[in-house]
């Protein structure tokens, strides 16, 4: 754990200072000896070495200038598996220097282990009655997380901005009637305070480049579910998620939510490309949010069971006891029974990928 976070502070030291990288991959078991060696030869040539040590496997990275590291003369030696130059300008969230998955727990729940956890909810938190009625049922259909907003991020100015610091008190009195977990979304790191009892905190499309608020999340040790903005490219989205890890928070989860296309028929357009994608990447597990994505209800079945079966960790799904009076958003909510039906069917897709070893 102290090498990981030393690492993570060289990382976050270098900054947008152009380098060079490098990763040496040791085999199985290797000399202590002969690896205190290497590091002191390495370092004896200007470098700093950021250690990973995994189950099984031991990464070593490297920043500084590697021209003058011979790496057929490292790929040589004993202990060494294998030698790598890194383009990627991400570090912390990289897979080549962390290749085992990240598990992020929330309560009971966990991201990254090979389940699949659902988070659903309202798209905001409009009064007790609803809160608890919608909290209940997401229990019953297999949930295992909470979702609402307590604070609301519109477009306008004249549309409902949610119940605020009202609205945090209902989601905490929710969780203590459901025994759930809570995840809402953060606006601002002011609001930092409030968030304390909150189990997972999501931080919205608009504010994925919020980078003060990324760093401030940094310093929590508090799971965080990091949405895609609609115009970002891939190694975008896994800048921001560096800025959280820099600080030393690996808890992260990232969430596709759709991006910005010509296609207007949608409100995005669900990228399921990135799910494979990112898992090729990072070790960060990857959920994603097919009622944000879509913006219809009646397209979030079949994305969300596209989605488990490219092999995401969780799914976000919006539910609501009457959509077709929600204060926010009804368009794209979940009825609860229709909510249940789809619980089940994605635990029962999930369930056969295990049992034919499909690898998404």
């Amino acid at each position: 754990m102290q090498k990981e976070k030393a690492g993570r502070a060289v990382w976050a030291e270098i900054g947008c200072r152009k380098v060079h990288q490098m990763i040496i991959i040791l085999k199985n078991n290797p000399d202590p000896e002969q690896i205190e060696d290497l590091t002191g030869w390495l370092r004896d040539l200007g470098l700093t070495v950021c250690p990973t040590v995994g189950v099984g496997q031991t990464i070593l990275g490297l920043v500084g200038d590697t021209s003058r590291v011979d790496m057929d003369l490292i790929a040589a030696l004993d202990i060494v598996e294998d030698v790598k130059r890194v383009q990627e300008p991400f570090k912390n969230v990289n897979r080549k220097f962390h290749p085992e998955n990240t598990v992020v727990s929330v309560g009971q729940a966990s991201f990254g282990d090979g389940s699949l956890t659902l988070i659903a909810g309202p798209c905001a938190v409009e009064n007790e009655e609803q809160i608890l009625s919608a909290a209940q049922a997401v229990k019953e259909a297999g949930a295992q997380i909470l979702r609402a907003g307590a604070f609301r991020s519109r477009t306008s100015p004249y549309s409902f901005q949610g119940l605020k610091v009202e609205g945090m008190r209902l989601l905490m009195k929710a969780r203590e009637a459901s025994g759930l977990p809570v995840m809402t979304e953060i606006l601002d790191a002011s609001q930092l305070p409030l968030f304390e009892e909150v189990d997972l905190i999501e931080v919205g499309s608009g504010n994925v480049r919020n980078y003060h608020l990324l760093t401030a999340l940094g310093k929590i040790r508090k799971p965080v579910l990091l949405r895609r903005g609609p115009s970002m490219t891939y190694e975008e989205w896994l800048m921001s998620a560096e800025y959280i890890l820099a600080g030393g928070n690996s808890q992260v989860i990232l969430c596709e939510s759709g991006i910005r296309t010509f296609e207007t028929y949608t409100k995005n357009t669900f990228d399921i490309t990135s799910i494979p994608v990112l898992k090729s990447l990072t070790h960060l597990p990857v959920a994603a949010d097919p009622c944000q994505a879509s913006g219809k209800y009646s397209l979030v079945p079949g994305l969300a069971s596209a989605a488990c079966a490219a092999g995401a960790d969780g799914l976000v799904i919006e539910v609501h006891p009457d959509p077709q009076h929600a204060l926010c958003e009804g368009e794209r909510q979940l009825v609860t029974g229709k909510f249940t039906a789809l619980a089940r069917r994605l635990f029962a897709l999930q369930e056969t990928k295990g049992n034919c070893g499909t690898v998404c």
